[in-house]
């Protein structure tokens, strides 16, 4: 069986989607790619990733109402939720912790720090 990592991430931008998952595969993370909330609930019935990547800004149901329904939700609210977000405000991160995410980490991506901040969440 696999004991590797498993990080889910939301992300609607192909850009942001390709750097995060190149770099957590090189760490050797097992990463599922969804491009917006609706296609990520629906590998959610069959996954159960250690940490969700989430994108705020997505189209249809956004970041924070998908990390409200998930920590309502008994077979996901102890995933740890990581907002990734390009705004970073106070209010924005009080908006996010409110939400139910764990952290965030802001974009665009230090490409120098990024995995180093998830194995941070993870511990």
């Amino acid at each position: 069986m696999d004991q590797r990592l498993k990080v889910m991430i939301v992300e609607d931008n192909k850009i942001n989607m390709k750097l995060a998952k190149a770099l957590l595969e090189i760490e050797g993370f097992v990463v599922y790619p969804c491009p917006d909330a609706e296609s990520a609930q629906v590998s959610l019935k069959q996954l159960h990733p250690d940490l969700i990547l989430m994108d705020i800004a997505l189209p249809g149901i956004d970041g924070l109402e998908l990390t409200k329904i998930l920590k309502a939700d008994k077979h996901t609210n102890d995933i740890k939720i990581i907002a990734l977000t390009a705004y970073a405000m106070k209010t924005d991160h009080d908006r996010v912790m409110e939400a139910g995410c764990d952290g965030y980490i802001t974009k665009p991506i230090d490409t120098r720090k990024f995995t180093q901040q998830i194995f941070q969440f993870l511990k």
